[in-house]
């Protein structure tokens, strides 16, 4: 470990609770805040923090007395280590709920401490399956998971694009691995060949030995299982080896970053998944890209609606619990049932939305263009 990131550590697991008052129900909010991801992280935070504004301009009350909700965000550098330990410290200042983590790594490692704690995780962005199976009452999830999404992007190769032979890379972390699983394995029962399988990491920026040997078995396209800031510099080298097949991907790709870094390179050349409704199809998500913008000067990047929408279903689970005991916030949130910007916002036994929903969409002069929608 450097001894930088040991520094870092060391004084997250030092820092004292913030000076909140009694009346003060805490929500704890872990994301990629530095770093790569960190245009995820901020963009979830700015989400909350929108809705917590609008929480607390209603003047909630518990028990008769008014309450104020608060946001406790820590970086947890898409880090496995790092988020432990900020889940840790989560506990330990007796936080009433957390959202995230941001990554399903992260947010599958940390799964175990709120579940024996009884504290609620609602991850916004993690869509490994494996997050709400994992036999705890006290995960959530505000989106489709990678089984949706990976099968609608298959389906939409097969039915849209009619492809014959695709070629799969992933970053091997949770999310990529476990994504380009589900890809490869329901192409595959479609009948289409998965002529070359290779990976990468999620810190690399060279693809030049996977591109090349795709390349070579003329796929008719890439699925790519991983992060736009990837996704990204990979469509700039396929532009580069003269790959015509477009690239394939789920949520992680399907970002307003992307456009920054594919540049040219990606005009029409990206078919991804979002876990959910596109914004402009979302309930209130026309409505709520604005006020976003109006407070934060940015566009939404992609997973601010359900970060928003995670801090209103927790919002509504204290309402209807009449408290903020976390254990009784748990327990409600496998009740509550309400029409969120994203969308219907109720879960079943394992924390998964009921009724998800997945868009397909591409990028075309500087615009995310929705292609079509797949529902469960």
């Amino acid at each position: 470990m450097r001894p930088r990131q040991l520094l870092y550590i060391v004084t997250l697991c030092v820092l004292t609770a913030p000076a909140y008052a009694d009346n003060t129900i805490v929500v704890g909010f872990a994301g990629a805040l530095t770093g790569g991801q960190a245009h995820y992280g901020k963009d979830s935070e700015h989400g909350i923090r929108l809705a917590l504004e609008e929480i607390n301009a209603k003047h909630p009350m518990i028990a008769g007395k008014p309450v104020t909700f608060a946001l406790d965000a820590q970086d947890d550098q898409a880090d496995p280590k790092t988020a432990t330990t900020v889940a840790q410290r989560f506990i330990d200042q007796h936080v009433s709920a957390v959202i995230g983590h941001q990554n399903s790594g992260t947010s599958i490692a940390v799964a175990r401490i709120y579940a024996a704690a009884n504290v609620a995780e609602l991850t916004p962005s993690a869509t490994n399956p494996q997050f709400t199976h994992l036999g705890y009452r006290t995960t959530f999830r505000m989106l489709a998971n990678d089984n949706f999404l990976g099968q609608a992007v298959s389906r939409y190769a097969v039915e849209q694009l009619h492809v014959r032979r695709v070629g799969v890379i992933d970053d091997r972390t949770a999310y990529g691995q476990g994504i380009a699983d589900v890809f490869a394995d329901d192409i595959g029962k479609a009948g289409i060949a998965v002529a070359a399988r290779d990976y990468t990491t999620d810190k690399a920026f060279d693809f030049g030995a996977p591109l090349t040997l795709i390349k070579g078995k003329r796929p008719d396209a890439i699925f790519f299982g991983g992060m736009d800031t990837q996704g990204g510099p990979m469509l700039k080298q396929m532009k580069k080896y003269q790959i015509e097949a477009p690239l394939m991907g789920g949520d992680g790709l399907c970002t307003e970053e992307i456009q920054k870094l594919a540049g040219e390179a990606l005009n029409g050349n990206l078919y991804c998944a979002d876990g959910g409704r596109s914004l402009a199809k979302m309930p209130g998500g026309p409505a709520f890209a604005e006020r976003f913008k109006a407070k934060y000067g940015e566009p939404v990047q992609l997973y601010a609606p359900y970060a928003y929408d995670a801090m209103m279903a927790i919002y509504h689970a204290v309402m209807q619990a009449q408290s903020s005991d976390p254990a009784k916030i748990v327990d409600a949130l496998h009740r509550v049932d309400f029409q969120g910007v994203t969308g219907n916002v109720s879960f079943d036994a394992n924390g998964d939305l009921r009724n998800p929903v997945a868009t397909i969409s591409t990028f075309r002069g500087g615009h995310k263009v929705a292609l079509s929608e797949v529902s469960k």
